[in-house]
C-alpha cells in the first residue's frame, strides 16, 4: 500500500499538494517498472540490439527514483531545484518511452514500461505547470 497521500497530508510543512502526490507515485512506479524492463531486456535473445533501451531504462529509473525522493521532502523546499529535477524526469521518461515503444510490438515488457513512462511524463508535465 502506498502511503504518499497520508504522509504529505500529515507533514507539518506540506505545500503545493495538487498534482504532487500523483507525481511522486508515478515516479516511484516508473522507476520500478524501468528496472524490471531493463532486466527483462537482458534476458531477451539478441540483447545487443537492446543496449540503448537498457541504458535508457536504467537512466530513467535512477532519475525517477531521485525525483520521487526530492518531491517527498517538504521541509525548506527550493522550488528552482524541484523544477529542474522534474524537468529532467519528464525528459528521461519521454526518451525511455519513445525507445520502449519501438520494441513494444514484440516485447510486452517494453509496452508496459512505455506506458509507465508516459504516465510519469504526464504527471511531471502537470506538476511543472503548477510550480
Amino acid at each position: 500500500m502506498v502511503r504518499t497521500e497520508e504522509m504529505i497530508r500529515t507533514h507539518p510543512r506540506s505545500v503545493r499538494r495538487e498534482g504532487l502526490i500523483e507525481c511522486i507515485d508515478a515516479c516511484f512506479e516508473c522507476a520500478q517498472t524501468c528496472i524490471a524492463c531493463a532486466d527483462a531486456c537482458l534476458a531477451e535473445s539478441g540483447v545487443q540490439s537492446l543496449l540503448r533501451c537498457i541504458r535508457l531504462n536504467q537512466d530513467c529509473a535512477a532519475i525517477c527514483q531521485a525525483t520521487g525522493e526530492v518531491l517527498s521532502r517538504q521541509t525548506e523546499t527550493e522550488w528552482g531545484v524541484v523544477r529542474a529535477q522534474v524537468s529532467a524526469c519528464l525528459e528521461a521518461c519521454r526518451a525511455c518511452a519513445t525507445e520502449c515503444e519501438t520494441h513494444a510490438g514484440h516485447m510486452q515488457h517494453c509496452q508496459v514500461c512505455a506506458e509507465a513512462c508516459r504516465r510519469c511524463e504526464d504527471a511531471c508535465r502537470r506538476l511543472l505547470a503548477q510550480v
